[in-house]
């Protein structure tokens, strides 16, 4: 059964027996994963980050995966901003970046908060006035450098301002922040929490300022409890508002009324995910190892809206 069907509306997005795709294996080195799949609409392509293999693969219908970029700084997950540029959350370098796709120009976005190094830049959303949202868990010693010992005192959730010029820490209560992503409307924030004794997703109240309300945090998701293998880690919004979450057993689908109403079931352990081809009901999900992608019947929110097609 490729697909646990919890509640009636998850018909709607998937059958029982729909299967999803592998398009390519063997990425991500001995440790793994593969990371931050992101649809380049104006090219037809998909890009995602081979982490440990220090570079970033292509996949392109017809011709299949390529090495796209030798040397990441071991980028983890990706997304693009209303400018176009690709934004990548960086391992080994400790940053946020945006490159400009045509010129292949470079601009840190964010590497430091208050002086003092990030931790290790994990996954990142973008609003579409322009502001970066990323997630900065510990570091993962010893799989980071010798030298690569925490500044932070805690794992956050920062946001960067359209302009570039202001950092805030808008979350420090994390043990393992991992994914985010913004409702259709972008008036809630969703962070999710992979350390093994949590795996559960917090929602926030967006402020009309970009910062969150931290009094209504309330819990959207626990996953404890299901002793499949899998954790919170990528997550993106439909249309409608459903949060799609990697978890225990696959993809997780939660209604915006916080039920979970089923599970897309895949052995490749799926790790993060986005939304890509014209119609954006096309999921690309990277595995441990894998690149894959499945069909859906809810189309996904464009992220960001404001980026070039």
């Amino acid at each position: 059964m490729p697909v646990e069907i919890l509640h009636e509306s998850m018909r709607r997005i998937a059958s029982e027996d729909l299967e999803a795709e592998q398009l390519g294996e063997g990425y991500g080195g001995p440790t793994g994963p593969t990371e931050g799949p992101v649809w380049i609409a104006e090219k037809g392509y998909l890009l995602f980050s081979d982490i440990h293999g220090d570079r970033r693969m292509r996949w392109t219908p017809g011709q299949g995966v390529t090495v796209d970029k030798q040397g990441t700084g071991k980028a983890n997950g990706m997304t693009r901003d209303p400018r176009g540029r690709l934004i990548s959350c960086h391992h080994f370098t400790r940053c946020v970046d945006a490159e400009d796709l045509e010129t292949g120009e470079v601009t840190v976005i964010a590497d430091k908060y208050r002086g003092l190094k990030l931790n290790r830049p994990n996954d990142v959303v973008v609003k579409s006035d322009g502001a970066v949202y990323f997630t900065d868990p510990p570091p993962r010693i010893p799989l980071t450098p010798p030298d690569h010992y925490p500044e932070q005192d805690c794992a956050g959730v920062y946001r960067v301002s359209p302009d570039g010029q202001r950092i805030n820490r808008i979350v420090h209560d994390f043990a393992n922040p991992n994914g985010l992503c913004f409702s259709p409307d972008e008036k809630t924030l969703y962070v999710n929490d992979s350390h093994i004794n949590r795996k559960l997703i917090k929602a926030y109240t967006v402020e009309t300022n970009g910062m969150v309300d931290l009094g209504s945090e309330r819990l959207f998701c626990d996953m404890r409890g299901d002793d499949r293998r899998g954790i919170p880690d990528g997550m993106k919004c439909d249309i409608e508002g459903n949060v799609y979450c990697t978890g225990p057993g696959g993809i997780w689908v939660v209604n915006p009324a916080e039920v979970h109403i089923g599970t897309i079931i895949n052995a490749n352990i799926p790790v993060n995910m986005n939304w890509g081809d014209d119609d954006l009901r096309t999921l690309y999900f990277a595995g441990a190892y894998t690149i894959n992608r499945i069909r859906l019947g809810i189309p996904g929110v464009p992220v960001p809206r404001g980026s070039i097609s």
